[in-house]
């Protein structure tokens, strides 16, 4: 196993900051609150998340591999 940057990796950070990031500006309890609209984005990350454990399809790899980034071995997308 390597330490190389991976499209695996970079999705799992991707989806990590979206989260963050909109649950920041979703949560009427942060100061960093705009509104609760927001919060659409964060169920749209999970649901993606969610979609892409069982059907291996992942938009966001397929975008990183044309900007040509490495494909982990084993990644969502197929080869």
């Amino acid at each position: 196993m390597t330490n190389a940057f991976s499209t695996e990796r970079a999705i799992r950070i991707m989806a990590g900051a979206f989260i963050l990031i909109s649950l920041a500006l979703g949560v009427e309890g942060s100061p960093l609150f705009v509104s609760k609209n927001f919060l659409w984005f964060t169920a749209f990350v999970g649901a993606n998340l969610f979609q892409s454990g069982f059907t291996r399809f992942c938009p966001a790899e397929l975008i990183m591999v044309k900007l040509g980034m490495k494909r982990a071995d084993g990644a969502s997308c197929g080869k």
